[in-house]
């Protein structure tokens, strides 16, 4: 019967985006490790994105250039007009064919083979001594498994019985030792014919570092692995005692070696590579005036090879200038709103990775916008009522603006705003009404969707823009002195379909960007923040004491993000999954133990304290293998910071003055990092208070108050605010929010006259604040119902 727990992988298409995105993310963490290589590599980028859009807005132009093919007839006299100085392709690449196909391969040379043969048997001949001391009984099965991984080769009875009969280890070992040296000197190959054969095309030696250490000539030997494994079974074995013993265990031996000189592949590559990188391209001159071919001339294959280096070079020609300037626009329209933004706006801070999804964005809006383009120029033929400049309101322009907004933030949805709106213009012949359009439309669609906390609020949005879209064409419209025209028909009707349009592709393209760039948007916090999801479920089965103060902790973060202007849904998602990672081992977490025995009192304080630690880590693994997204995985790691585990540091202490053993303190601190963000201070702040909040014997508002304040102090006063955007008035909101929330969940119950005792006979009181108590029946009330029904409901719960 299958397992029913066991994992079906997922072949979904969302799965191999997944996949696809930690690939390409896991590149760009490579790619932009440090700050020296991430500015080059963005750099790189905004050079890589311009080129690319300038290719893009390029007009539409086509150049023609003489040509010819060998043996066709000139019409006309062709001339040089101009000098040039061309690279011959050909022959360039012929040269550097020739260079590759020349270049010496690259072989390693390994100086501690021998050494590791030897000490493979002297670790084995050690072990099966031990083995036999220990176990005088043990079987040759038990010998055979202990031995045959040491030596990574299969023993027959008579080998195990030649290594049992080994009289003088340290004779046979350096006996060995010395036919091993004397014959790897000779240096070992695997394949005698495959080396000879490169050793005509040439053989640089190198050693384990890749230094050079010379180069092997047509007279040099080597010995290949069957030959040496022959040679080394020749002669006797000392320290084997006689008896054949010694060529059995020299067979073993033999199957052992492994060649010492070996052919590197990467080395040879590399080698390879230098060779065609040395020989430099090969330039042909041509001088203006030069005359190529006449008119009424058979063309020649070197005529022809020059008119084609002449039409390569000079393809474009005519555009050079237009390009220049369309990429130089595109480089100043990128960096400087990008320059201004991140030294004066606050919340402008995009990672490396928004960055990359920005330029794909960019570069996949203006392709499409390109292509459209073309469509709409096509197809005016066929439509001639409808102005081509009309089809312009179909664009989906505020698509992309709406994208930014849900990822990121208005901040950077708005620079994206101006810097795709001027290049825009370009793409459209330099049209200041789709400028204006784009712009405007681009804003409002990014407004629209701020609070996107489900799919509705897109097409919401989409409503919103319909309307702006609308009156700018009407505008349009009138300022043209076309507002009582048909064409203002196909204009209002074309606004509206465009604002539908951008609101159907950002629904559609939101959980692609989602699954491809791990972004957590609102949309997925919604979806996480579902109690009933199986992690969660997992957490209140396993957990219960984790999942009832996770609940609690989203409750709190929640009231403070509204306070100061947090996000509310991504704190109370975060704290709910903050401590997922104490599913792996709840006993061992106060909240979990339910009155039972306390494991850590068996444990040392330095092991409670790496199960203490340990959770964080477990958590981290586990969000990321559930895909919960980064901002939560980032909570996860930062909600405990570099704190300190005071109270098994302390005890720890205590008995290290009574052993004597120096107590590191910092094997007792979690590792962080300190919370980077609002919500994941948050999620500190509120972990602290509602853990010690369980600790008050009376909890009045007075009590608490004193706590919350204590505690964010404390944790202030620890620096592990330090890296967080939470200011002193923020500091002071999230107080009064908690003390609100906790003085709510804490409220004092009227004590009733009658307590209910457990199974009705006597016993004390259970605490008023946990809403246990039940009033008792009133006196003459109906008692009609007791009995075994009433015994029964006395026993629920009781252990």
């Amino acid at each position: 019967m299958p397992d029913p727990h066991h994992h079906i992988p997922d072949h979904s298409p969302r799965n191999y985006l997944h996949k696809l995105g930690s690939k390409l993310l896991e590149a760009v963490d490579r790619r932009f490790s440090n700050p020296e290589t991430a500015r080059r590599n963005r750099i790189l980028l905004l050079l890589v994105t311009a080129a690319l859009l300038t290719l893009i807005l390029m007009p539409s132009q086509h150049l023609t250039t003489a040509r010819y093919l060998p043996g066709e007839i000139a019409t006309s006299d062709i001339r040089a007009s101009q000098d040039y100085l061309l690279e011959d392709r050909q022959l360039t690449g012929q040269l550097r064919q020739e260079a590759a196909n020349s270049a010496p391969l690259v072989y390693t040379v390994s100086d501690t083979t021998a050494s590791t043969v030897t000490d493979a048997v002297a670790k084995a001949l050690t072990a099966l001594r031990r083995l036999r001391s220990e176990q005088p009984g043990a079987s040759q099965a038990e010998l055979r498994a202990m031995l045959e991984p040491m030596l990574e080769v299969r023993l027959s009875e008579v080998e195990l019985q030649a290594l049992l009969r080994v009289r003088n280890d340290e004779a046979l070992l350096a006996d060995l030792r010395k036919r091993l040296t004397a014959l790897y000197q000779r240096r070992i190959i695997l394949d005698a014919k495959v080396f000879g054969s490169d050793r005509q095309r040439g053989i640089e030696l190198r050693d384990l570092a890749g230094r050079f250490l010379g180069t092997v000539g047509t007279g040099d030997a080597a010995t290949e692995i069957a030959e040496a494994r022959r040679m080394v079974q020749a002669g006797r074995l000392a320290g084997t005692g006689g008896n054949g013993g010694g060529y059995h265990i020299l067979g073993v031996v033999a199957r052992m070696m492994k060649p010492n000189l070996f052919f590197n592949q990467d080395a040879s590559e590399a080698r390879k590579n230098a060779a065609i990188n040395a020989v430099k391209p090969v330039l042909y001159r041509i001088q203006k005036g030069e005359m190529i071919v006449r008119v009424g001339e058979r063309v020649g294959p070197e005529q022809a090879q020059k008119l084609t280096m002449i039409y390569q070079a000079s393809r474009g020609e005519g555009t050079l200038y237009t390009a220049l300037g369309i990429f130089g626009l595109v480089l100043v329209l990128f960096y400087f709103p990008y320059r201004f933004a991140c030294r004066n706006i606050r919340k402008f801070n995009p990672t490396n990775r928004d960055i990359l999804a920005i330029a794909i964005m960019i570069l996949g809006s203006f392709f499409i916008f390109k292509l459209a383009l073309l469509i709409t120029a096509n197809i005016g033929a066929a439509f001639p009522a409808v102005s081509a400049a009309s089809y312009y309101y179909l664009f989906p322009f505020a698509a992309g603006a709406m994208v930014v907004r849900i990822l990121l933030n208005s901040e950077v949805a708005l620079v994206y705003c101006v810097m795709m709106a001027p290049l825009l213009g370009i793409l459209f012949n330099s049209n200041m009404f789709v400028v204006i359009y784009a712009l405007l439309g681009s804003v409002v669609g990014a407004h629209g969707v701020r609070q996107c906390q489900d799919r509705s609020t897109i097409y919401t949005a989409g409503s919103k823009l319909a309307v702006v879209n609308l009156a700018m064409g009407l505008c349009f419209q009138t300022m043209t002195g076309a507002l009582f025209t048909v064409q203002t028909l196909y204009v209002a009707a074309f606004a509206l379909i465009g604002a539908l349009l951008s609101a159907m592709l950002v629904s559609a393209f939101i959980p692609l960007f989602e699954s491809l760039f791990h972004y957590t948007t609102n949309i997925k916090l919604l979806e996480l923040a579902n109690l009933n999801s199986p992690l969660l479920r997992d957490l209140m089965v396993k957990a219960p004491g984790t999942y009832h103060h996770s609940v609690v902790v989203g409750n709190l973060v929640e009231a403070a993000a509204e306070a100061i202007g947090a996000n509310p849904l991504l704190a109370r998602v975060a704290a709910y999954y903050h401590d997922i990672g104490k599913v792996a081992k709840p006993l061992y977490f106060i909240e979990n133990m339910q009155g039972g025995e306390n494991r850590h009192d068996k444990l040392s304080p330095h092991m409670s304290a790496l199960i203490l630690i340990s959770h964080v880590k477990e958590g981290e693994a586990l969000a990321r293998a559930q895909r919960l997204g980064r901002p939560i995985i980032d909570v996860i790691r930062q909600h405990h910071g570099t704190t300190l585990i005071k109270f098994f540091y302390e005890k720890a202490k205590s008995q290290s003055e009574a052993t004597g053993l120096a107590v590191e303190e910092q094997d007792f601190h979690y590792p962080g990092p300190k919370p980077q963000t609002r919500e994941a201070g948050l999620v500190m702040l509120a972990d602290a208070v509602e853990a010690a909040s369980r600790t008050l014997v009376n909890p009045t508002p007075d009590r608490i108050q004193g706590m919350v304040q204590k505690l964010i102090n404390r944790i202030f006063t620890d620096g592990q605010l330090d890296e967080c955007e939470l200011t002193l008035k923020n500091l002071h909101e999230i107080a009064k929010s908690f003390n609100r929330i906790l003085g709510a969940i804490f409220h004092h119950r009227i004590d009733y006259p009658e307590p209910v005792h457990k199974g009705g006979i006597g016993g004390k009181k259970p605490h008023a604040d946990h809403g246990t108590e039940q009033p008792a029946p009133p006196s003459g009330s109906s008692q009609g119902h007791q009995g075994d029904g009433s015994e029964n409901l006395k026993r629920l719960g009781m252990s």
